[in-house]
């Protein structure tokens, strides 16, 4: 595959993106550091910051959540890579303030790495804080361990309700709490008919014949659960939430929350298809579809595909979704 993209010297291309971000956004961001992203307008000290980190090349994702009612600081490594822990650091000490950090990871071997040198670096200096990691993938199986199972789509519903939480004047304890029952009941399937090429590179990130398709893909084009014929649309939704509502333990009677996440070079036409299938599908189990959204949120620049995304809700999760939120990527009143 020859790349194609409106691209200057490869080795500037995250310092690159995020100046034009900024120039986009500047009413809701800025770069506080290199390849740090904060708010234009910071939360006041007595309220819980959220702060992450990941590699670019997802946009939206991560950088494009900051804003009141979301995240605080996005701390961003290069193109598909961690930012280093002396960088996430910097960030935590920012972010520090009496009513602490919720520090939201993404369960990527490269993230944790740096989230853990730089949480044991924040720990002797004193910053209040609490770590979740996002690890709702269950391509490797429902009941595989956490360690093994990768953050994907569900760290950005996580840090809405977070967020809104902490702008509400939550505790730090009550914030990770809540996150942690969220993060308890969610659950995510990628499938991936394109590979994309990386942008620094010009080289595919993984090889699938024209007349396949593979559920279970990764972030970063990871093995999933091996390729199979391409099926329809409606195939596609009853495939994938099979396993997800079984691992959310979805019965008649629950309220799910429903994303389908497009990878980059998926239409919404369809996946607004695709998100009727799944309705089709909900309504046989007797199961109340509550949030509903399609959108490209966190992707893989011109994957083909999507992650198929769902969490149970209560009353108060649901609440704390619909608070007003303003930031570049979502905005809800």
């Amino acid at each position: 595959m020859t790349m194609k993209k409106f691209i200057n010297d490869p080795a500037n291309l995250t310092r690159e993106l995020l100046e034009g971000f900024v120039i986009a956004h500047g009413d809701l961001v800025r770069v506080q550091s290199d390849k740090i992203i904060c708010r234009a307008q910071p939360k006041p000290g007595n309220r819980v910051a959220l702060v992450t980190l990941g590699g670019a090349g997802h946009e939206p994702a991560l950088s494009g959540f900051v804003g009141p009612g979301m995240l605080d600081y996005s701390v961003v490594g290069d193109i598909f890579a961690a930012p280093g822990p002396p960088k996430v650091l910097e960030a935590l000490r920012l972010a520090n303030r009496e009513a602490g950090i919720l520090f939201v990871v993404l369960n990527h071997a490269g993230d944790v790495m740096s989230a853990n040198i730089a949480r044991e670096m924040a720990e002797r200096e004193g910053i209040r804080y609490r770590m979740i990691l996002t690890h709702e993938d269950i391509a490797p199986g429902k009941d595989a361990p956490a360690e093994d199972r990768r953050g994907l789509v569900g760290c950005l519903p996580l840090c809405k309700i977070a967020g809104a939480a902490a702008e509400a004047g939550r505790s730090l304890d009550e914030v990770h709490a809540l996150a942690s029952r969220f993060n308890d009941n969610m659950a995510t399937l990628a499938v991936a008919m394109k590979t994309a090429t990386h942008p620094a590179s010009g080289q595919p990130i993984f090889e699938l014949p024209d007349d396949q398709m593979e559920i279970g893909m990764g972030q970063h084009g990871e093995a999933g659960t091996g390729p199979s014929p391409i099926l329809t649309a409606d195939q596609t939704a009853q495939r994938m939430l099979e396993p997800l509502i079984e691992a959310v333990k979805a019965k008649a009677g629950d309220r799910l929350m429903l994303l389908i996440n497009g990878s980059g070079a998926t239409t919404l036409m369809e996946m607004y298809i695709v998100l009727r299938g799944c309705r089709a599908y909900l309504d046989s189990r007797g199961i109340r579809i509550a949030v509903a959204r399609c959108g490209e949120f966190l992707t893989v620049q011109e994957m083909a595909g999507f992650q198929l995304f769902v969490a149970r809700l209560d009353d108060e999760l649901l609440g704390y979704w619909n608070a007003p939120c303003h930031t570049p990527a979502l905005t809800m009143t």
